[in-house]
């Protein structure tokens, strides 16, 4: 066969796994599968080491290397180690991809030092038994490739089939049948490829040679390797996309996570909107008939009774000046209730003595509620607070106690306001009953009053926490920074 056809066989070769060492070095780093990113680094070194052991084989055939009459002895020694080395590099690869955990991975790590250890053994051996006039340096390429080449390329081939399976496990079959050619390349490389071999006196090669190879194929076996090493090398870079790939459906998993997490908030968001209206109309009502039971009525009893006292005057006074008293009481008693219903729908507190004054009078106000002993403790320098602020802290705890009177079947009630240096927050603690907190988001109804607080701290820049465990009570808590944002839109939320 044509000398040039040969030496073009070579270069391509060499090329082929130099290109596949270079890509895979360049796109190991992407990979999210540890297991495949360490393995690929052993691959990145067996395909340059190996392209540049062809290449330097190559340079002797040319007779190109400096000094190479020389020093011959020293460029077949550093071809032979390059050779061996890059098989070394190679069933390092395919151990990497059989380990199922790191601490199998790291023993794995054994076997290349073990068969590197046989094959240094041997070849000490042969450099004692031959010379470069006996076939030494043609014995040494040989056992390299017996005691190396050949396990390695099967190990390589054990470990893409198990990657193969991987592949298809996680719904990648493409890339598991790359993974797949890959393997079948890998094994007609090391068994057929490393097979026939330069004539030597190491056993079988005096007979199944490349000499022989060539004689019944009629052409060399350097052919097999080159388009072998291509096939590998091909399909090695194709399923190296499947990082990529994978990346891509992470991201869009990830998308589509948020996108079903932000339409989730829109419906909660509308339906809490829904219960804010709700209450609205509730809240006029239950003031409509506050107005008309207790302000309404006593208003008339009270216009009856001037009426009364006008016509009683002038014949009666005794009895004019005790109605007047009467009426004095009933005036008096209808101004509280008509401040308690003021009160509840805007403490005159939070505007005229500020947030911890309104806190503290809300506390009394549910102990004499319920038989709850609520503790209200400031801590950090006061400082004043933005109205919308103020309203969200203030409601948030108002939605909080509430919360506790009706469901908590708690004792004592702990309520933290916190001037921080950044921020500002209340936590209110109690040691009723609990909840499974993971639980929320299936009892939606139950659940209003804890998406309106976590919606007020949103609006504001704040965060929202719950904390809850059944038996142990429940800790509420909001922290919003004095620079906050969406003021407007918090004050849509008060009723």
């Amino acid at each position: 066969m044509d000398d040039n056809f040969l030496l073009l066989i070579f270069f391509l070769y060499g090329l082929a796994f130099f290109s596949m060492g270079l890509i895979v070095a360049l796109e190991s780093g992407r990979t999210t599968d540890e297991r495949l990113h360490h393995a690929l680094r052993p691959l990145a070194a067996f395909g340059l080491i190996h392209g540049v052991h062809e290449w330097i084989e190559l340079s002797l055939i040319l007779d190109v290397l400096p000094f190479q009459h020389e020093a011959l002895e020293a460029y077949y020694g550093l071809r032979t180690a390059l050779l061996a080395f890059s098989f070394l590099s190679l069933s390092a690869f395919g151990a990497s991809l059989l380990s199922t955990s790191s601490k199998i991975r790291r023993l794995s790590l054994l076997l290349p030092v073990v068969m590197g250890a046989v094959w240094g053994f041997g070849a000490l051996v042969l450099r004692n038994d031959l010379t470069i006039e006996t076939g030494l340096l043609d014995t040494a390429d040989v056992w390299s490739r017996y005691v190396l080449g050949i396990p390695s390329s099967l190990i390589a081939s054990a470990g893409l089939i198990a990657q193969q399976r991987a592949f298809r496990l996680v719904g990648m079959a493409q890339f598991g049948r790359d993974a797949l050619w890959a393997a079948i390349a890998f094994v007609w490389y090391g068994v057929v490829g490393q097979l026939f071999v330069h004539t030597s006196s190491l056993p079988p090669s005096n007979t199944l040679n490349d000499a022989l190879f060539a004689a019944w194929f009629g052409f060399p076996i350097q052919v097999v390797r080159a388009v072998t090493a291509g096939i590998a090398a091909a399909f090695v870079v194709r399923f190296l996309r499947a990082s990529e790939v994978e990346k891509q459906r992470q991201i869009a998993s990830l998308q589509a996570a948020r996108l079903q997490e932000a339409e989730e908030r829109e419906i909660m968001r509308g339906e809490m909107l829904k219960q804010i209206v709700a209450a609205q109309e509730s809240e006029r009502q239950r003031i409509a008939r506050e107005l008309h039971d207790e302000t309404g009525q006593a208003l008339t009893a009270i216009g009856l009774g001037l009426r009364g006292v006008a016509t009683a005057l002038p014949e009666n006074t005794q009895s004019a000046t005790q109605n007047l008293r009467r009426l004095e009481f009933l005036v008096s008693h209808s101004l509280t209730e008509l401040q308690r219903l003021i009160a509840d729908l805007r403490p005159s507190h939070l505007d005229d003595l500020g947030l911890p004054a309104a806190l503290r009078w809300y506390a009394g106000e549910v102990s004499q509620r319920a038989p709850l002993n609520v503790h209200v403790e400031i801590r950090g320098e006061e400082r004043p607070l933005p109205a919308p602020l103020k309203i969200a802290l203030f409601r948030v705890a108002q939605e909080a106690l509430n919360n506790i009177v009706k469901h908590a079947k708690a004792h004592k009630i702990d309520v933290l306001l916190h001037y921080e240096a950044e921020e500002v927050s209340i936590r209110v603690q109690d040691d009723g009953v609990g909840f499974e907190v993971e639980s929320l988001p299936k009892k939606k109804r139950s659940s209003w009053g804890v998406v309106g607080m976590n919606e007020r701290a949103n609006l504001l820049g704040g965060r929202f926490e719950i904390q809850s465990r059944p038996g142990v009570g429940t800790r509420v808590e909001i922290m919003i920074p004095y620079q906050q944002g969406g003021e407007e839109n918090l004050l849509r939320l008060e009723p």
